[in-house]
């Protein structure tokens, strides 16, 4: 029995029996997109398959690094970190690419908890997508950096001098990737095997630098994608003696990575249900109106929504001229120098990328607050402002378009504005907004390499 066929609690069922399995393995996604699970045994999950389980609601009341958040009200210390409510979803069950004969199954938090956890935030958006005749499909490209390094080494030489695993700028090397070929495989083979296939996976232009295209689906199974993506290219890199990281720039000297998203709507009844929207022939740029009030809504809410779409600290470095990141809600077509790239194409083929997104983006959050933004432009019917021709870096744009410089004044602009609240709902817009202040909070106790070399002696 094939672990893709799995659709429903019945069928979960007869795959564990059949498999013979003791054990499996379930993980959510948390806040900021990490994999948090456990194996559980044979009768501990064909009980949960029923009932859900519970996972200590720790998981949504602390950062990356396990530490509790002291400003948030869903969980804390005043709640005693109760258990949390979390239901398996057995269309997710994917046979594990690294561990023969173990499958592995997705969950996501429910009940109260619904209300924060990244993959219901998405599952939300989309039904306001329904409700409006659409369904979504999207498209995640993640660039990440592959190092010679071991958990161990980055720690000994605190992530200085750290070893490319090629040197140099190459891009679309034929040369590299044939000299990695083993790591590319293993990561192609893992993809196809966890039902994430791969349109392309290239070199890009920078030491060790891979970008890699997920294969379009419908929104949800996309981000579902993509997370488990980024996941399992660090295992695959780990299982070999490497690294991968996605962080949105890991050295001043070379460009960040990014987390480029590209999205179409389509009927999702009638006769002419599964037909592209965004498309118009007798449009110089093919592009419909419902896609220009899509555009429009996506450029004018994203100075608002940027938290959800950089969410780290880090996001705000790579988000500067002249490396290939916007620093203005901007648009264009088939313009790389702006934060949203119309595509030209056919019915199918026409869409928008979104590409303000870094590599260390959560995909549920920010395929959401993409989505979300072009749909209230569609319910406004807001139009775009004047799109851009040529250099984008090199013009100036209207203070309204400025995207947020850091962490610190997304998370207020998110926490006032109040279409956010009307798209993704109070409890979680206060809940997101509190844990990226905690993760400016814990940059601002930190005293930079920087600023020792600047101060020290001469200030």
């Amino acid at each position: 029995m094939n672990a893709r066929n799995v659709k429903s609690i019945a069928d979960a069922k007869a795959i564990i029996e059949k498999w013979g399995l003791d054990y499996v393995k379930v993980g959510v996604f948390d806040i900021d997109g990490i994999m948090r699970g456990k194996y559980m045994s044979k009768d501990k999950f064909l009980s949960s398959l029923e009932k859900g389980f519970g996972f200590c609601d720790v998981v949504v009341g602390w950062d990356s690094q396990d530490q509790l958040y002291d400003n948030t009200t869903v969980t804390g210390w005043h709640t005693g970190y109760p258990d949390a409510e979390v239901r398996i979803l057995p269309d997710s069950c994917r046979e594990m690419a690294s561990e023969e004969g173990m499958l592995f199954f997705l969950g996501e938090f429910a009940g109260k908890y619904e209300d924060v956890c990244p993959r219901g935030v998405l599952r939300r958006v989309l039904k306001r997508a329904e409700k409006l005749g659409f369904d979504v499909k999207a498209g995640f490209e993640f660039e990440f950096f592959v190092f010679d390094e071991t958990p161990d080494t980055v720690r000994e030489k605190n992530y200085r001098d750290l070893k490319p695993i090629q040197p140099g700028f190459f891009g679309y090397s034929v040369l590299r990737n044939t000299v990695e070929s083993d790591l590319y495989r293993d990561i192609l083979d893992a993809c196809i095997q966890m039902d994430m296939p791969l349109e392309g996976l290239h070199e890009e232009t920078g030491p060790g630098v891979l970008e890699a295209a997920i294969t379009v689906d419908e929104a949800l199974a996309a981000a579902d994608k993509a997370a488990l993506f980024k996941t399992f290219a660090k295992i695959m890199a780990q299982k070999r003696g490497l690294m991968a990281t996605f962080m949105a720039k890991w050295s001043p000297d070379w460009p960040g990575q990014s987390g480029h998203i590209h999205i179409s709507l389509t009927k999702k009844t009638g006769k002419d249900k599964g037909k592209g929207v965004f498309y118009d022939a007798k449009d110089p740029d093919g592009m419909s109106k419902l896609m220009r009030n899509f555009v429009a809504g996506q450029q004018k809410l994203m100075p608002d929504i940027l938290a959800m779409i950089s969410p780290t600290v880090n996001s705000y470095t790579r988000l500067i001229p002249g490396f290939w990141a916007p620093t203005e809600s901007t648009w264009g077509v088939d313009n790389r120098t702006v934060a949203l790239r119309v595509i030209k194409g056919s019915e199918k083929s026409q869409r928008v990328e979104f590409r303000v997104a870094a590599a260390d983006c959560n995909p549920y959050l920010a395929l959401a607050a993409a989505i979300a933004s072009g749909l209230h432009g569609i319910e406004a019917g807001l139009e775009p402002e004047p799109k851009v021709e040529g250099n984008g870096y090199a013009q100036k744009f209207p203070k309204r378009l400025s995207l947020p410089t850091t962490l610190w004044e997304a998370a207020q602009r998110l926490k006032a504005s109040k279409v956010a609240r009307d798209l993704f709902g109070d409890v979680f817009v206060d809940h997101y907004a509190a844990t990226r202040e905690w993760e400016e909070r814990e940059f601002r106790k930190h005293i930079t390499d920087w600023e020792m070399q600047r101060y020290f002696e001469i200030i």
